[in-house]
C-alpha cells in the first residue's frame, strides 16, 4: 500500500511539477496567452532552483503552443468568414442581391468573429467544443464546392469555398488536441469513464437533435445547381422561361398540347421524367421547369421548397399565355417537395384545376407536430432548430401547415399517392391529409412502395389511375 501512495504522489507531480515549488505558479493554463511564470525566490530552498527553472521553460513553452492556437484558430476563421462573406453578398445566386442575405450573412459573420475575438480567454473545454462547431460548420460550407469541382465547373465564390474545407479540418484538428491535452486523469478509474461516457451520450444527443439539423439547414439552403440533364420525356418540346411575381426567371421545356390541357409536372427536369412520358403519350401538354435556385433558373435553393408555390402559380400563369391551353385545363402532379408545392400552390390560388400529390410529407416543425409517432417530440426539437436554420438561411419564415391549408383547396379535385414503405412522414401523414381535405378528394396507398416509387411499383396501374384522374377533371365537356 505504501508504494501504491508513493508511485500515486510521483504520478501526481509529474502531472502538476509546480506542486514541489512553494509560490510558484504558471499561469498559462488558466491565460493561455501568458507564458510568465510567478515565482516568489524567498520561498525557494536552493534544491527547488532547477525545479523552478524547469517550471519556467515548461509554461514558457505552454504560452508558445498557446499563441499557436489561438493563431491558427483565428485563421481559420478568417477563411471561413470570408467564405459567408463571398457567398452571401460579393457572389449571391443569379437574380438576387446581398440586400437578400443580410440575416444569413451577419449573423454568421458575428459568431465567427465573437469566437476568434474570446478564444484565448476561453477553458480548453470551451475551445474545443467551439472549435469543432466551427470546424463541421466550414467543412459543410465548402460541400457545394466540390460538386462543381468534381463537375469542372468551378466559378464564383467556389474558390472561397473550397478553401474553407482545409480550415475546417484545422478547427477539428486543434479541437482533438486541446481535448487530450486537457483530458481529466482521475484516481477513480470507475469514475473517468463514467464520465467520459455521459459526455459522449451528451454529444450525441445534441448532435441529433441541435447540430446537425443546424448544418442540414445549410445544407439545405446551398445545394448545388444539378446540371440539365438529357431529355427523357419522349417528344418534341420546347426551351421556355417565364417570371416569378417576386421577379426570377425560371426555365424549363414544354410539350405543346394536343387535346387542349396541360399539366405542370415536378419535380421538373431534375427529377423522374416518367409521369411526364406518359402525360405526353397521351396528349397533354406538359411543362417540366427548374424551380428557383435549381438548374438553369434564378434565385436562392431551398431543399424543403419554401416559397415553391410561387413558382407553380407563374408556371399556371404562363401555361395560361399558351394558345394551345384553355384556362380551365391546367393541372399539376408532384412527388415527394413537389408534392407539398402543388397542394400549397392549390390551396392559395383557383389557377389549378386538378392536383396529383405523390410522397407530400413534413417540412417544417408544424407537420411534425400533426404526426403520432412515439418520438414526435424529439423530432419536433430538431425539425424546430432545422426550420429555424432554414429561415436564417433562406430568409423566409417557415410555411403554413399542409394540414391547415389542404381544407382550402376544394372545389380542385386532389389525389394522394403515398407508398406503403414510404418515409414516416408521408405515411403517418396522407391519411391526415386526406380527411382534412374536402371532396372531391381520393387517396391511394400504393403496395409495396417506397418513397415516390409507385410507378416502379405498379407502373399500369398508377398511369391508369392518373390518366383517369386528369381526363375525368381537366377533358370533361
Amino acid at each position: 500500500m505504501g508504494d501504491d501512495r508513493g508511485l500515486r504522489r510521483r504520478d501526481d507531480r509529474r502531472r502538476n511539477p509546480r506542486r514541489d515549488l512553494p509560490g510558484a505558479s504558471c499561469v498559462t493554463t488558466e491565460h493561455p496567452q501568458g507564458a510568465a511564470v510567478r515565482v516568489n525566490e524567498a520561498a525557494l530552498p536552493t534544491s527547488a532552483v532547477s525545479r523552478a527553472s524547469r517550471l519556467g521553460h515548461r509554461c514558457r513553452r505552454l504560452g508558445a503552443l498557446a499563441r499557436t492556437e489561438a493563431g491558427l484558430v483565428r485563421g481559420s476563421l478568417f477563411v471561413v468568414a470570408l467564405h459567408v462573406v463571398d457567398d452571401t453578398l460579393l457572389q449571391p445566386q443569379p437574380g438576387t442581391s446581398a440586400g437578400d442575405h443580410l440575416a444569413s450573412a451577419l449573423i454568421p459573420l458575428t459568431v465567427l468573429l465573437v469566437v476568434a475575438a474570446l478564444y484565448p480567454r476561453l477553458r480548453p473545454g470551451l475551445r474545443a467544443t467551439l472549435a469543432a462547431l466551427l470546424g463541421v460548420f466550414g467543412l459543410v460550407t465548402g460541400i457545394e464546392a466540390v460538386y462543381y469541382a468534381r463537375a469542372g465547373q468551378l466559378s464564383g465564390d467556389d474558390y472561397t469555398g473550397l478553401a474553407a474545407i482545409p480550415a475546417g479540418i484545422v478547427l477539428l484538428s486543434i479541437a482533438v488536441v486541446t481535448l487530450w491535452r486537457s483530458r481529466r486523469i482521475d484516481d477513480r478509474l470507475a469514475w473517468r469513464y463514467l464520465r467520459r461516457l455521459l459526455l459522449v451520450v451528451a454529444a450525441v444527443v445534441a448532435t441529433y437533435a441541435f447540430v446537425g439539423p443546424f448544418l442540414a439547414a445549410y445544407v439545405l439552403t446551398h445545394t448545388a445547381r444539378a446540371f440539365v440533364p438529357d431529355d427523357r420525356v419522349g417528344a418534341e418540346h420546347e426551351n421556355v422561361s417565364f417570371r416569378t411575381a417576386d421577379g426570377l426567371t425560371l426555365r424549363g421545356w414544354y410539350v405543346p398540347s394536343k387535346n387542349g390541357a396541360a399539366v405542370i409536372s415536378f419535380p421538373g427536369r431534375k427529377g423522374s421524367q416518367k409521369p411526364a412520358r406518359f402525360l405526353a403519350a397521351h396528349g397533354y401538354g406538359v411543362l417540366l421547369f427548374d424551380r428557383r435556385g435549381e438548374g438553369e433558373s434564378e434565385g436562392d435553393p431551398n431543399g424543403w421548397g419554401w416559397e415553391g408555390y410561387r413558382d407553380v402559380d407563374a408556371a399556371v400563369a404562363f401555361l395560361r399565355r399558351r394558345a394551345d391551353v384553355e384556362d380551365a385545363r391546367i393541372g399539376g402532379i408532384g412527388l415527394s417537395v413537389g408534392g407539398e408545392m402543388m397542394l400549397e400552390a392549390a390551396a392559395r390560388s383557383r389557377g389549378l384545376k386538378a392536383v396529383v400529390s405523390e410522397g407530400a410529407g413534413e417540412r417544417s416543425v408544424r407537420e411534425v407536430l400533426d404526426m403520432t409517432t412515439g418520438d414526435k417530440w424529439l423530432s419536433a426539437a430538431s425539425y424546430g432548430v432545422l426550420s429555424a436554420g432554414i429561415a436564417l438561411f433562406a430568409n423566409h419564415t417557415p410555411p403554413p401547415s399542409l394540414k391547415d391549408l389542404v381544407g382550402r383547396i376544394a372545389p380542385t379535385p386532389v389525389f394522394f399517392i403515398y407508398g406503403e414503405h414510404g418515409q414516416a412522414g408521408e405515411r403517418n401523414l396522407n391519411p391526415k391529409y386526406f380527411a382534412a381535405a374536402n371532396a372531391p378528394k381520393l387517396i391511394w396507398q400504393v403496395p409495396g412502395s417506397g418513397h415516390v416509387g409507385a410507378i416502379r411499383a405498379e407502373p399500369r396501374e398508377y398511369q391508369r389511375r392518373v390518366l383517369r384522374f386528369f381526363d375525368r377533371v381537366l377533358l370533361a365537356p
